[in-house]
């Protein structure tokens, strides 16, 4: 994973450039607050020294190491007895089922800890083979470039997700946001293969999200707290979802919350570089964002309220794994509505920042500490002196 000064370590180093890149990294002093600079080390001696460094620097490399090894190990014997075979794929196909079906068990945990792994090895890849090149040949401010890349990655992998997303729901009874079939077909123990690979994939990716922010391997925002609160509340959301078999909410709220994502990240990046789309694409933000984020979770959320009890069965029943009673139902919506409380506090401040935009065509976002840093610095260039 990147830290906070990932920004500058990102161009591509070759294995017989580390030497003499090594120590002129480890002089740039750490930019989390609180923090000393770090003392210079002197460059690696040895093959092992090369290769420690190497992986510090590129922060992909052992994530990419794990993934390759794991498929190695899978395609010496690629069969249902391989012990790699749960991490790549999803376990569990019900046989007799057309189109497949899968159940769940716990080897959907060992799933989701590999792709945990891959997810780390994609956004340090992005990141520092794509991103920073990009934000480099841009002209960016170096205190500008980390946030650049953290949200051009916000921007892939939000895209991806929600096109999925949306795609999957296409292809269900619940399409386009149909409460009713929330419930009317539950329990929804046994999903379809691109049903299951999207939600481990999410389970997966907001594990490594935390991960991040616990970690503070990005710096924190002004609402570092609410962000913590907000991962918190999503992490437990999928997993009780996918334990007690309400995924067909967790499917819509997915929705809801990756598709105005992508415009934000969008919207800053073009502020970055100072973009003339900078004004269209945020105020296509706002739309989606209240669409979505406020409008259409007021509508997940009422269902729960008027038709969780109403439709479907209404019973605890560990045969049949029937959990669809007064305790889920008050769960789900606390949970949910910690989310829309969340999404109520981020619109006032999305609110602020249009306010100010109009009347001073500023777009500042109102969550981040480091912007008016980044005035001061000079210039990214293109390649290090």
């Amino acid at each position: 994973m990147s830290s906070t000064n990932g920004s500058l370590r990102s161009e591509r180093p070759g294995i017989n450039r580390v030497r003499s890149r090594s120590a002129s990294v480890n002089k740039i002093p750490t930019s989390q607050p609180g923090r000393f600079p770090r003392s210079p080390r002197a460059p690696p001696t040895t093959t092992l020294g090369v290769w420690q460094a190497y992986a510090r620097d590129n922060t992909w490399f052992v994530p990419m190491l794990i993934i390759l090894a794991a498929i190695g190990l899978y395609l010496m014997d690629p069969t249902e007895r391989n012990p790699a075979k749960p991490f790549l794929f999803v376990s569990y196909p019900v046989e007799g089922t057309s189109p497949r079906l899968y159940g769940k068990g716990k080897a959907d945990a060992l799933f989701i800890s590999f792709y945990v792994v891959v997810f780390t090895f994609t956004r340090e890849f992005c990141m520092q083979w794509i991103l920073a090149p990009l934000a480099r040949s841009l002209g960016l401010k170096r205190g500008k470039v980390q946030r650049f890349m953290e949200q051009g990655y916000t921007i892939m992998y939000f895209t991806a997700s929600a096109s999925y997303g949306i795609y999957v729901m296409s292809h269900t009874s619940m399409w386009y946001f149909n409460t009713h079939e929330f419930y009317a077909g539950y329990p929804h123990i046994l999903h379809k293969a691109n049903f299951k690979i999207y939600y481990l994939c999410q389970f997966a990716y907001w594990l490594q999200q935390f991960i991040v922010l616990a970690l503070q391997l990005e710096k924190p925002r002004k609402d570092f707290h609410e962000l913590v609160a907000h991962h918190v509340v999503t992490l437990l959301l999928i997993g009780l979802s996918w334990k007690f078999h309400f995924t067909w909410i967790g499917l819509a709220v997915f929705i809801t919350m990756d598709s105005s994502d992508i415009w934000l990240a969008l919207s800053k990046n073009f502020n970055y570089i100072d973009s003339p789309l900078t004004a269209p694409v945020f105020a296509t933000f706002i739309g989606v964002w209240f669409y979505t984020r406020l409008y259409l979770s007021a509508i997940i959320l009422w269902s729960v309220l008027t038709e969780f009890e109403t439709v479907g069965p209404w019973e605890i029943d560990w045969e049949k794994e029937h959990y669809k009673c007064w305790i889920s139902q008050y769960v789900t919506f606390g949970l949910l509505f910690m989310i829309l409380l969340l999404n109520i506090y981020w619109s006032f401040l999305i609110a602020r920042i249009a306010y100010r935009f109009i009347l001073s065509n500023e777009a500042k976002d109102e969550r981040s500490d480091d912007e008016d840093e980044a005035e001061q610095e000079a210039p990214v260039q293109k390649k290090r002196q």
